[in-house]
């Protein structure tokens, strides 16, 4: 049966080279294929500004760039992760380089093909062809999941992969990624293997490595992305994933070396140069996280693809380098960030970091100890998330650098350690923020230790027959710490051993209140709040909640 295709006439496309002859070609040839509106770009920038404000149905876009550090593979990975691409989009990238194919199998989640120059019109309007044709094979699945029919359009990429039907293999890596968004961790991996087995496709090992993370196995996944990287060292998203694992475990030198090698793959991509330059601050290369995290805030400018984040540690880094200029910067950035988003209370929280260090600069004593008080009122608040926890925790070791004392410092460090040590990478991250103060780094390391402490006496209750003790205990632990892993703790008590607890009922209403005075933890240790697609992950376009994990199973921590 024939598949219906949009008509041509009704198509839009966007053509990126800074080359105005080759650009000037490409244009002419898309509208001989008869493509109703053909926009150009010369330069990255634009063309990044472009695809944020509108969709097109076709992009072909050159891979090099006359301005060096700008490329079309970091165009493409960074809008692979803002969500800019619709799987109904044609992308092409076009090339002389004869080696290009081994950096298309690597944009493989969301590259149609590449067009290796010189080529004729009817290559072009070939390839053009057997692209749509494939979107066309696989748009119930798209539907699906444009309809959030999440389980029905997995279940149509499993279908299609189980009959080898056309395009199975895409619909292999797509249903991965649904069966991963939906917590099927299990069916994800036994699909990625079964991948393996046929093709041993790049994307499907790093998939494995994906799952393993998930399921709170991220030693192993080094391990799964140590081969992977083995077989092919080009695979950049592979980078991406590795330094997440290592992030996780708390081996941050390792984190920053993998960042680094990932950055240098495609100087041009926001992100990657973010988890850069935030990884240096973390570990106390000033220099480094200042001159790689202005560069990321200079090319993110504007973008979907900047963390707001990146811009707090600038500021940090600035501050310690008594760059009074950059810290200025960074102020002003926030104000025209506000300027468009005023209601954005992530956004006012940055600001006011960033001008309490104005004021610890100024040598604003009392001005700037009444701001890092305003601050610290909310750190019990449940929307005080880890990163807000991160940055309180920053600003109270400056101004103990400075020798601006306040009596309360050490014990609302020690308040943030209790809350948020609930991993080893989670506790390192936030005793990394007080690099400029390592007493502070000392005393939030031992808070992981302190929370498995409480978890072990409230356990040994447990084993003892009296679990009802137990899940008192945990409780208020909880109350004291606002630690999410105690309460967790304390739901899988009870769960477990609900008959031979006489007040359940009661205990599970008050499980469900603390679990609402804690807040949305962080599941894992993360550089940035990584609210679109994730390394070596397909693009959905769905809205950011639509699509929402089921809770991890119990796992053991790997320590």
């Amino acid at each position: 049966m024939a598949l219906a295709l949009q008509k041509i006439s009704e198509c839009q496309a966007l053509v990126i080279d800074s080359n105005m002859v080759s650009r000037g070609i490409l244009v002419t040839q898309l509208r001989e294929y008869g493509i109703g509106k053909v926009v150009q770009c010369s330069r990255v920038l634009e063309a990044r500004a472009r695809l944020e404000l509108s969709q097109f149905d076709f992009v072909l876009c050159e891979q090099r760039f006359s301005d060096g550090g700008y490329s079309g593979q970091a165009l493409l990975d960074d809008l692979r992760r803002a969500q800019l691409l619709p799987f109904s989009t044609v992308f092409f990238m076009v090339t002389g380089d004869a080696t290009y194919a081994s950096v298309a199998e690597a944009a493989e989640s969301a590259l149609d093909g590449y067009l290796l120059k010189p080529f004729t019109a009817t290559d072009l309007f070939r390839r053009l062809n057997a692209a749509r044709l494939r979107k066309s094979h696989l748009k119930p699945i798209f539907t699906a999941i444009e309809a959030l029919s999440f389980d029905e359009a997995a279940r149509l990429c499993l279908e299609r992969f189980e009959q080898r039907a056309p395009y199975w293999l895409y619909a292999a890596r797509i249903g991965t990624e649904l069966l991963l968004r939906l917590g099927r961790h299990g069916e994800a991996r036994a699909l990625c293997d079964a991948v393996i087995e046929a093709k041993a496709l790049p994307w499907a090992k790093l998939g494995v490595a994906r799952v393993q993370i998930e399921a709170g196995q991220a030693g192993k996944a080094l391990s799964t992305l140590e081969r992977l990287l083995g077989e092919d060292s080009g695979f950049v998203d592979a980078y991406d994933v590795m330094g997440a694992a290592q992030v996780e475990l708390g081996r941050f030198e390792d984190a920053l070396q993998t960042y680094r090698t990932a950055a240098e793959f495609t100087p041009g991509s926001v992100v990657r140069l973010q988890k850069h330059g935030m990884m240096a601050y973390y570990l106390g290369d000033r220099a480094t996280a200042a001159r790689v995290l202005a560069r990321a805030a200079t090319l993110g400018a504007g973008s979907k693809m900047f963390d707001a984040q990146s811009l707090v540690l600038l500021a940090f880094a600035s501050f310690q380098e008594n760059d009074r200029k950059a810290l200025d910067r960074c102020m002003a950035d926030f104000q025209r960030l506000l300027e468009r988003q005023p209601d954005d209370v992530r956004l006012r929280r940055f600001r006011e970091v960033v001008e309490c260090l104005q004021l610890i600069q100024s040598r604003h004593v009392s001005a700037a100890v009444a701001s890092v008080r305003t601050l610290a009122s909310a750190a019990r608040q449940p929307d005080f998330d880890f990163e807000a926890a991160c940055n309180l925790a920053g600003l109270l070791s400056m101004l103990a650098s400075t020798s601006i004392t306040l009596p309360e410092s050490s014990d609302w460090v020690h308040a943030l350690g209790l809350r948020y040590a609930t991993s080893r990478g989670l506790g390192e991250l936030l005793a990394c923020a007080c690099v400029a103060h390592p007493p502070y780094v000392e005393a939030l390391r031992q808070c992981h230790s302190e929370i498995n402490r409480m978890a072990e006496g409230a356990m040994a209750l447990s084993l003892n027959e009296r679990p009802q003790d137990a899940v008192r205990s945990l409780q208020q632990a909880t109350r004291d710490t606002l630690n999410c892993k105690l309460i967790d703790l304390a739901q899988q008590v009870l769960s477990r051993q609900q008959e031979r607890i006489p007040d359940a009922d009661k205990l599970q209403a008050g499980i469900d209140e603390l679990r609402r005075a804690c807040g949305s933890p962080p599941r894992r240790a993360a550089l940035t709040q990584d609210r679109h697609r994730q390394p070596g992950g397909l693009t959905l376009r769905v809205a950011p909640d639509a699509l929402v994990s089921a809770p991890p199973a119990a796992t053991v921590a790997e320590e």
